[in-house]
């Protein structure tokens, strides 16, 4: 966190001679006043008064310029934190492989982006203006208290039983509602994940009827974080009774001490100004005390936001890492088994195989066989446990992640489009793109049917993850998108699903021709998709079972057949 502030260092040397300024004027103040009224009961002059009523309106003026400067650049330190923090965050989190999404869920993350943020914020704008300055008025109020205690020693101690009062109430309150910190920005974590799941999910929601179940599951954990925030904010109620009562007490116990010893109007004034220093005093450290009851919760926040920034990111470029460049496409996997983070159970089990340019690779498999995690471990998006996967002979390991996936273009199972338009998302890797190329991407894709029939054509708007078109369209938007990208390996994870069998089959034919020279990869669910694949991987429980083509993989792998036998009637499969 040190670097983040390292930048503001000049503006808290400011702010420090500032809030000193003002300290000196605050704490002159006192004596000004009593002054004064040594004067006016002694019988001063109109002149004499005003010349003091004029020094005390002039430090008053200083107070109120260093208060707003002060301000000023505590706004700019604070604001300007939580900027850099963001975007320490949204860099950070960009970086992350699909490990580190696995333990950060999105809804924490969020959090921990805004509402984590805004608290560390708030805290670094509080200790600016406030604890810095505390301790200079603090420091200050005791030596003019003492001076002004003269002949009166057990008024210093009315003063130290009063800030002692104020440490024991306010170590009592950390220890209370410190863990209550913690959990809070948990359920807020909590809050969010079940209100994006229920947003994001509003058609299953209204399809199956279960808005009251949903309207129930969000009550209850807006209950708990409304109990929560009662209980923290009912032990910190309690903190500003005791200071007040403390804050009055020394009052009482200063005049009461005092009326025994007042003997004439310089004792009287002397008493006065004691009070308003023991009051400033007391009030430093209440100043301080409230932003001590804010910093639990500031704290839980830098660590959440510590704990993103400090995690380890597993996919990461080897030393000695070099661009993959001019790649053909070849990929081969040797030995590969995966393992999901530290779990003992392997998902995919000594796999090996080959897939070369030109050639169209299908894999096939019942759900959970891990179609899509083999795929994954191409672009790195997860590293193997074992083995290794090698594009044009070398490991992808040795490429550095950022070339690597240059040369991969990939559709994945979930197709996510961006708020922006049909043109923004088609040329997403590349803004300013050759139209023409886009265009083409989309007639390979099959989309230019829906795209021509929109009154805006490729300017048409797409709402924030593709809300406003179909299932269909939003996949073959999200194929155009990947070809745009022109390169070597292209991925297709299950990325025909949407479609009709008359769109599929016009979409593979139109890059079988176009894509003729690429390696392409194919993870279906139908065979007769990819019947007319040049190689067919067959896994079962995370083992290859079968490789081949389809009338090879017929005769000798009984997974296969009995797969294509469920979908398709014999005569298809005799005819195929």
């Amino acid at each position: 966190m040190f670097k983040v502030y390292k930048k503001y260092i000049p503006h808290l040397i400011v702010c420090f001679a500032l809030l000193f300024l003002e300290a000196f004027a605050d704490l002159a103040m006192p004596e000004y006043m009593a002054q004064m009224m040594e004067k006016v009961v002694g019988g001063a002059g109109t002149l004499e008064i005003l010349k003091i009523g004029g020094i005390m309106l002039g430090y008053a003026a200083l107070v109120t310029g260093c208060s707003v400067l002060v301000g000023y650049i505590a706004s700019v330190v604070g604001s300007g934190t939580s900027r850099k923090l963001r975007e320490m965050l949204f860099s950070k989190v960009s970086d992350f492989s699909a490990a580190e999404f696995d333990k950060f869920r999105v809804s924490s993350l969020i959090t921990r982006s805004t509402n984590d943020v805004t608290q560390v914020q708030m805290f670094t704008i509080m200790f600016v203006r406030i604890v810095m300055y505390a301790p200079i008025l603090a420091v200050g109020g005791i030596i003019k208290a003492i001076a002004n205690s003269t002949g009166m020693d057990t008024l210093v101690w009315v003063i130290v039983a009063a800030v002692g009062a104020i440490i024991c109430s306010l170590a009592a309150l950390m220890l209370i509602v410190q863990p209550k910190f913690t959990r809070l920005q948990k359920i807020v974590d909590r809050l969010n994940s079940v209100a994006r799941e229920s947003l994001t999910g509003k058609e299953v929601v209204r399809a199956f009827g279960t808005q009251r179940f949903e309207e129930s599951r969000f009550d209850e954990v807006n209950t708990d974080l409304k109990k929560t925030q009662l209980f923290v904010n009912r032990i910190m109620g309690l903190f500003m009774p005791i200071v007040t009562v403390v804050m009055n007490g020394v009052s009482i116990a200063v005049i009461w001490l005092t009326s025994y010893q007042a003997t004439d109007i310089a004792m009287v004034t002397s008493m006065m100004a004691f009070i308003q220093y023991a009051v400033q005093i007391i009030m430093a450290f209440m100043m301080v005390t409230m932003v001590f009851v804010l910093m639990p919760r500031a704290v839980v926040s830098v660590k959440r936001i510590n704990e993103v920034l400090k995690s380890k990111i597993s996919i990461v470029d080897r030393e000695g890492a070099i661009k993959a460049e001019n790649t053909k496409g070849e990929l081969v996997f040797e030995n590969v088994s995966f393992r999901y983070g530290d779990s003992e159970d392997a998902v995919l089990k000594d796999i090996s195989f080959t897939s070369l340019p030109g050639q169209t690779t299908a894999i096939i498999g019942a759900t959970g066989s891990g179609k899509s995690t083999l795929i994954k471990l191409i672009p790195r998006l997860y590293d193997v446990s074992e083995g290794c996967v090698k594009l044009d002979g070398r490991d992808v390991r040795d490429y550095t992640v950022d070339s690597l996936r240059d040369n991969i273009s990939f559709v994945p199972q979930k197709n996510v489009l961006l708020k922006g338009t049909i043109e923004s998302n088609i040329k997403y890797n590349d803004i300013d793109g050759n139209v023409e190329d886009m265009k083409t991407a989309a007639e390979i894709a099959q989309a230019t049917e829906f795209i021509d029939s929109k009154e805006n054509g490729y300017e048409s708007e797409i709402a924030q993850g593709g809300g406003n078109v179909s299932g269909g369209q939003k996949q073959r938007l999200a194929i155009a998108r990947a070809l745009y990208k022109k390169a070597p390996v292209y991925i297709f994870d299950d990325s025909f699903s949407a479609l009709d069998f008359k769109t599929d089959a016009a979409l593979r034919a139109a890059l079988k021709e176009k894509l003729a020279d690429k390696n392409i990869i194919i993870v279906a669910q139908r065979v007769g998709s990819i019947m007319n694949a040049d190689q067919i991987l067959v896994l079962d429980e995370g083992r290859l079972v079968g490789k081949g083509t389809h009338s090879e993989l017929m005769k000798t792998c009984s997974v296969y057949n009995e797969i294509a036998h469920s979908q398709l009637s014999k005569e298809e499969l005799q005819n195929a």
